[in-house]
């Protein structure tokens, strides 16, 4: 059995080598982390799915492949969250990725702060979204007509107060740690609020939770 305190294993599929290395670097530089595996093609990935990781880096732009296609799997196969790391920030991709099952969305230019706390805020159930891919997905939901809040919206699941603010700063790009300080809570406290928005709108990830909570007319950005 793992012991509480052992570093959380980390697979990495990104073709080059240049970007491999950086992201292996930045990895093994947090003593919370440690890679596990690395793969540059979705065939070399399949033995990931076996080295049940806790989470994976997965680029979209494979030279057999699309990462986006091998995410189910992934998910299927070993449970584990997944991070895209990519390059791309179009809009059709950033919702293709959370469409796919990705636990949260990062552009490969984010620092090496902001890649430790992506990894770190997915594994306790969070889902970081870059803010430049937030507002693209931000944008899909402007243009969403809202549907009426489900008539068996009981006290015990309605979004509280402070939920709802937690998903306003959300909506608008913030992390974990801004979010944090924005509202004047922990980070701690923030994953507990993100759990209990989950378990409410039946939602997987930030993305999805930002979006159902619009569509139902929660939540108004």
């Amino acid at each position: 059995m793992m012991q509480e305190d052992a570093p959380r294993r980390v697979a990495i599929i990104e073709d080059d080598p240049n970007v491999l290395t950086h992201f292996t670097e930045i990895v093994s530089a947090s003593p919370s982390l440690v890679v596990c595996a690395t793969a540059s093609s979705l065939a070399e990935a399949q033995r990931i799915v076996q080295l049940d990781p806790d989470i994976v880096l997965s680029d979209i732009g494979l030279p057999d492949g699309s990462g986006l296609d091998f995410i189910p799997e992934l998910k299927r196969g070993s449970g584990c969250k997944v991070l895209v790391v990519t390059a791309f920030g179009d809009r059709d991709t950033v919702v293709a990725a959370l469409s796919a099952g990705a636990d949260g969305y990062l552009l490969k230019d984010s620092t090496p702060e902001a890649v430790v706390e992506g990894i770190q805020v997915t594994l306790m159930g969070g889902a970081p979204i870059s803010a430049s891919a937030a507002v693209y997905l931000l944008d899909r939901l402007r243009q969403s007509e809202p549907v009426a809040v489900p008539a068996n919206d009981t006290p015990q699941e309605r979004l509280t107060p402070r939920e709802i603010e937690l998903l306003q700063v959300f909506a608008l790009g913030q992390s974990y740690k801004e979010a944090a300080r924005s509202l004047g809570i922990s980070p701690l406290t923030v994953g507990n609020h993100v759990k209990a928005i989950y378990r409410k709108l039946a939602v997987n990830s930030r993305g999805e939770a930002v979006y159902v909570a619009m569509q139902q007319g929660r939540l108004r950005v």
